[in-house]
């Protein structure tokens, strides 16, 4: 057996161990058991091998015979298994301080602790009502000081308004998170929730959201409702925080800049649309135009996705490539997709969904990989080692892997069926690509949201080609906005004019 081929079955078998503990609780005693079993076998099976001449009366040679290996190699897959097994548990076990002081009562009321910390992610606003990613650095009790370095979710009012990195005191009580409770919602309902990771990677329970499974996979375990809050002072980082802290603050800072360049240099509905492919951001889009996209299938578009990045990656290489040599293409469309990271503010999911358009561009970018699917599997080991609750809990992490495999080997099938039909501007590779990602995504789309839209398919083909015109028109429109306005607003009209040719297309197709 080749090195890549035992490779990928030992990272298959470690997503293996991670997707049996997803579903079932495997107790310490029957890992113990397993464990001894692995070893065992690999013991057995390398015992005492086999010895025989080496060539040109090089000595004696040990090797192994044929059911050595067999039991050898099961031996090793086994122990990883395990393994996978074993990173879940830790994942979804790990001991948490703020869980031990949750949903404790005095006097009929939950207790109130005094947490110390700053705002680890952008303020989610929605109405009149907030939600704060809080990083607590101490936890204060009466007479006790804790350090303690975990997240919490804080709900609270849309005002004050509260910028990432600013550190504040909270005073409340913690409480474990519940499930929503009643009927699975529909897709519409689900991509309603306050921003797309809420949406579309929410898990599910047999009764409702599971909203559970879907804060701890954020390393959230605890909540506060409505707390005290109070600006704070002098919190001890350690060095490398302050600068991950500081380095954020100026990405936001500019992450907000350049949506306020887009708001002035492109008129609505278009500068939201804009903004909802660019940075993710939809709190400006009208609800009838959202329900549009429900009703269309197209709501991917607006959600900073790994199905998103996929599209995107391999359009801008099929694009550029018309003006530059393939390499050049490649080099520029990476740079866009690391900037386009930074931009909207480099959270986990838009960096997993850039490392899998990465890896796209790579694979198209050089002709082609050496073993497609080794570099998938590794990839997608290392985010799942990374947080375990991606494999099954996220279907946006879901949706990145099944658009990438329809893009690298439902295309070449299709590339090869229309061989006869003559390429437009880029135009037949940009629709077969489109394509190939439906394709491939529908069946995941289907089972979690129990429906299909007739018209994705070709109301998707008809405006995903435009996408990355669009993105660069908006990009430029905004950088040209920040630098002097007039100019953010000549490349603006090249937006305005693409997004709203794709705006009124997802309109009449949501009418039909």
């Amino acid at each position: 057996m080749h090195k890549s081929q035992i490779l990928f079955y030992g990272l298959l078998a470690f997503i293996g161990g991670v997707f049996v503990a997803s579903f079932f609780l495997v107790p310490q005693a029957w890992i113990l058991v397993c464990l001894i079993l692995a070893i065992s076998l690999i013991a057995i099976s390398g015992y005492s091998p086999r010895t025989k001449s080496a060539p040109s009366g090089g000595g004696q040679r040990n090797y192994l015979v044929r059911g050595q290996k067999i039991g050898l190699f099961a031996g090793v897959l086994f122990l990883v298994f395990i393994f996978g097994i074993i990173r879940f548990n830790s994942f979804n076990f790990s001991n948490s301080i703020l869980n031990q002081f949750a949903d404790i009562e005095v006097g009929g009321k939950g207790m109130a602790v005094q947490l110390r910390g700053y705002i680890d992610e952008e303020q989610d606003v929605s109405g009149d009502k907030s939600q704060i990613i809080f990083r607590v650095r101490e936890l204060i009790v009466p007479s006790k000081k804790i350090a303690v370095d975990e997240r919490t979710l804080i709900y609270t009012n849309s005002f004050p308004k509260y910028k990432f990195g600013d550190e504040i005191s909270v005073v409340g009580a913690l409480k474990t998170p519940q499930n929503f409770v009643g009927p699975v919602r529909s897709k519409t309902s689900l991509f309603e929730e306050s921003s797309a990771d809420h949406a579309s990677e929410a898990g599910r329970t047999s009764n409702g959201i599971d909203y559970v499974t879907y804060l701890k996979r954020q390393n959230i375990r605890t909540t506060v409702s409505f707390p005290k809050i109070n600006k704070e002072e002098d919190l001890r980082l350690g060095f490398f925080e302050k600068v991950r802290v500081g380095l954020y603050k100026k990405i936001f800072g500019l992450k907000n800049k350049f949506e306020s360049a887009i708001n002035k240099s492109v008129s609505e509905p278009s500068a939201s649309f804009l903004n909802g492919i660019l940075l993710g951001s939809r709190q400006n889009i009208p609800e009838e135009m959202k329900e549009a996209f429900n009703k269309t299938g197209t709501t991917h578009i607006l959600a900073i996705s790994g199905y998103n990045i996929m599209i995107i990656s391999w359009a801008l290489l099929a694009g550029l490539v018309y003006f530059f040599r393939r390499r050049k293409a490649f080099w520029i469309s990476v740079v866009i997709i690391i900037l386009f990271t930074i931009l909207t503010g480099a959270s986990a999911s838009v960096v997993r969904a850039s490392l899998m358009g990465l890896l796209l561009l790579f694979a198209n970018g050089y002709g082609r990989l050496y073993d497609a699917k080794n570099s998938i599997i590794l990839a997608g080991s290392v985010m799942v080692y990374i947080n375990p609750f991606a494999l099954v809990f996220d279907i946006g992490f879901q949706l990145s892997f099944l658009a990438v495999l329809g893009l690298l080997y439902i295309y070449p099938f299709l590339d090869n069926k229309f061989r006869k039909i003559p390429e437009l501007w880029k135009l037949k590779e940009l629709t077969l690509m489109t394509i190939s990602a439906q394709l491939a995504v529908a069946p995941l789309l289907i089972y979690y949201f129990h429906q299909f839209s007739f018209w994705s398919l070709p109301t998707n083909i008809l405006i995903l080609p435009l996408i990355p015109f669009a993105m660069f028109a908006g990009f430029v429109s905004g950088l040209g906005g920040m630098i002097f306005l007039p100019l953010g607003q000549i490349f603006g009209w090249f937006a305005w004019a693409i997004t709203t040719y794709q705006i009124d297309i997802i309109k009449i197709m949501s009418g039909l």
